[in-house]
């Protein structure tokens, strides 16, 4: 099983209001491609918070309507577990962002996947690089 971070839901989502570049097109198609395997059962794992992150850019971008649709989709998705978030996760994820130089959801991801025995993340975020964990994007 997989952790899945929030970029991936957000490349494969979210339409651009103008012609991305290649890269961010190359990106995309990997996001889509990864959200395909998903929908077919490949079990993943992310968080609240992670699902908050989802939510909220998209709200911001594309409307109320379609990040409810995109969240309740996700929520609802018997492959796609999504682990609940404590104030002591989040002082551990802190303290981790601190120490690593990461930021504080990238921390709390790696928090999460450690105490779930996780040790890949589908991410396009290249602070995972970092990290003993294997990213995997494709």
């Amino acid at each position: 099983m997989r952790f899945i971070d929030a970029n991936v839901f957000i490349y494969a989502f979210l339409k651009p209001k103008k012609e991305p570049p290649e890269n961010v097109r190359t990106i995309k198609e990997m996001a889509k491609e990864i959200l395909k395997r998903v929908s077919e059962g490949e079990e993943v794992v992310t968080t609240v918070v992670h699902i908050s992150e989802v939510a909220n850019v998209i709200e911001s971008r594309a409307g109320k309507k379609k990040a409810v649709e995109i969240l309740m989709g996700i929520l609802t998705a018997e492959n796609i577990k999504v682990l609940d978030v404590s104030t002591s996760d989040y002082l551990k994820a802190a303290l981790m962002a601190e120490e690593k130089n990461l930021g504080i959801n990238d921390a709390l991801a790696y928090v999460k996947m450690k105490e779930a025995g996780i040790s890949e993340v589908y991410t396009f975020d290249r602070d995972f690089e970092r990290l003993d964990v294997k990213v995997v994007r494709d």
